[in-house]
């Protein structure tokens, strides 16, 4: 009698090592149904790539949630919801969903974005943007005799900043008594970078200079060479910037070839 009990506590110790990692996989069981610890950690990587770090309390509130989950998808079961075809159509477009977003970390992971990738890019961006930038003052109305009542004012002791606080139709550099800022010439009309250029440092326009705005009152504030940002500092931008556009070809790639009738 006696060995029989020992044999059966000795059974009983092997089948609770047995099941203990098994146990261990799990969450919980909900309904007598074992929810795997899988799904936390695939709802914790959702959020971090998301750029949303996962800390011990947001653990304990996706734990919740997994379990919350499981409760109504076992009552949403029991009431044969999974048979009706909205519910059909939705789960097909998330399984379209689903397998494209893998098509392209795939691809992305096939075609990864290199330095020299990167360092062409911003060779391209410098080449673009290097030269001389403009500091520039500017006071826009509708009529030239307007501009040219400005300009006369200006010459006899007016100050450009509180005429352009008054008068400017262009609401941005007019509450700053005018002021445009640093940019590069092409980043005016045609009409305004030709005048800008040619005016000294704190030169004004002696006439009014018409473009597709209106009339414009200019005066040049300062010039310096144009500050670009070191490699470094753009680095993950042109990253991300080359990653969508190498994702986008390879998806113009895929329509082209695709047979559409």
């Amino acid at each position: 009698m006696k060995k029989q009990l020992m044999s059966g506590l000795v059974a009983a110790a092997m089948l609770g090592s047995v099941a203990l990692p098994v146990a261990a996989q799990n969450l919980a069981i909900v309904n007598g149904k074992a929810i795997p610890k899988e799904r936390v950690e695939v709802l914790k990587d959702q959020l971090e790539r998301s750029g949303r770090p996962v800390n011990a309390e947001m653990e304990d509130q996706i734990k919740e949630e997994v379990i919350a989950r499981e409760i109504f998808m076992q009552e949403a079961t029991k009431r044969g919801l999974e048979n009706t075809a909205d519910y059909k159509t939705q789960m097909e477009l998330a399984r379209q969903t689903i397998l494209i977003r893998e098509l392209f970390a795939d691809y992305q992971n096939a075609h990864p974005v290199t330095d020299a990738d990167i360092q062409a890019e911003y060779d391209k961006f410098v080449a673009a943007n290097a030269g001389k930038e403009y500091k520039a003052s500017h006071i826009l109305v509708d009529k030239e005799a307007d501009a040219k009542a400005i300009i006369a004012s200006i010459k006899k002791g007016a100050k450009f900043e509180d005429i352009a606080k008054k008068q400017s139709k262009d609401p941005g550099s007019g509450a700053r008594g005018g002021d445009l800022d640093w940019a590069s010439p092409a980043s005016y009309v045609p009409e305004f970078t030709e005048a800008m250029v040619k005016l000294n440092k704190g030169q004004m326009t002696d006439t009014p200079v018409q473009s597709q705005f209106g009339w414009h009152v200019i005066r040049l504030d300062d010039v310096r060479d144009a500050e670009l940002p070191k490699l470094d500092d753009v680095k993950p931008q042109i990253a991300q910037q080359l990653q969508q556009q190498k994702l986008m070809q390879f998806q113009q790639e895929l329509r082209e070839k695709a047979k559409v009738e």
